[in-house]
């Protein structure tokens, strides 16, 4: 027997067995957009009137997070970050630049290599020491955090929205338990507020809402998005942490819900009230960063420290600019 809709009784188009439930084409929409308007609201994301930075990488979670905040009557701009990461980083692009021409929608496109020297291929690839490589999705993270809060300084944005999703937030959530990294868990949170002058607040709509939903949206919709993995995140440990909560979820619907929002729910304010790191300028970009435990010691924030070392390298420090923006 087909499936009905819960909420209207209509033919099914997807099921969500996390909630028991199976929604029709209009009524799954209702519901996405019902779960990242919870969000919102449950955790003060947002206020009328706020410019938005959405991260867009071309994927199918920052694309469906940018078409629902349009939809919700939010003033949402994109910022596509050029990765040089070849043929994929190109069509990631047109993706970006095609999504935000359909709907008249302002996209910044920030090129890494053309204004900060280096590619992710590039950084990824540079000895950091003897044997040793970067992880590509490390210097990836840390300059995507990095531009991001820039960018939004310099454009005037008052919020940037990440499309991470119910299951990176479980995946990066389990990770942090495994290695018991409290101050990092202290830091996992759907909203990080702009605390002092030089930080932008970050929010994280879809924390709700699955990845497999938003890949159904993205399909329903007839959003067009980057299918393929990046190549260079061959080996991934969050890749790992998902399959096994995937697992997990095969076996008990709704684990990861209950994991992550128990979390939320639970643990993540004590952590944050527990919290006590001492926040500084960095002395090369003079932006927000971490003071250093020795008192004496230069405070450098880890973004300028990675670009010197990477630069330095390639005999080109000198050479650059400097860069004003602040790593969170």
């Amino acid at each position: 027997m087909a499936m009905r809709c819960k909420r209207c009784r209509d033919r099914a188009a997807i099921e969500i067995r996390r909630h028991n439930a199976a929604f029709c084409r209009d009524c799954f929409f209702h519901y996405v957009r019902q779960q990242v308007t919870r969000a919102i609201d449950k955790h003060h994301m947002l206020r009328p009137g706020d410019r938005v930075l959405v991260a867009v990488s071309g994927g199918k979670d920052s694309l469906a997070l940018w078409d629902l905040l349009l939809e919700l009557g939010h003033r949402a701009e994109g910022l596509y970050m050029g990765l040089g990461i070849g043929a994929y980083s190109e069509r990631s692009k047109d993706l970006c630049q095609a999504f935000a021409a359909a709907r008249g929608a302002k996209l910044v496109v920030y090129d890494l290599a053309e204004e900060q020297g280096y590619s992710i291929p590039e950084a990824a690839g540079r000895p950091r020491r003897a044997g040793a490589r970067r992880s590509s999705c490390g210097v990836c993270g840390l300059s995507k955090r990095y531009v991001f809060n820039r960018v939004a300084l310099e454009g005037g944005y008052d919020v940037v929205a990440t499309g991470h999703n119910l299951d990176d937030e479980a995946a990066v959530l389990f990770a942090n338990t495994l290695r018991w990294d409290i101050e990092t868990m202290a830091r996992q949170f759907p909203v990080l507020e702009a605390t002092r002058p030089g930080l932008v607040k970050k929010v994280k709509p879809l924390y709700r809402v699955a990845e497999r939903e938003t890949a159904a949206y993205c399909v329903l919709k007839g959003i067009d998005y980057v299918v393929e993995e990046c190549p260079l995140v061959a080996g991934n440990t969050q890749l790992r942490h998902k399959e096994t909560l995937n697992q997990m979820e095969e076996a008990s619907p709704g684990a990861k819900h209950n994991f992550l929002f128990g979390f939320i729910d639970r643990a993540a304010e004590l952590l944050r009230s527990a919290e006590h790191a001492e926040l500084t300028e960095c002395a090369r970009c003079g932006m927000v960063t971490q003071a250093p435990e020795d008192p004496d010691a230069v405070p450098v924030c880890a973004f300028c420290r990675s670009r010197e070392r990477l630069l330095g390298a390639r005999g080109r420090h000198a050479d650059l600019p400097v860069v004003e923006a602040a790593t969170r």
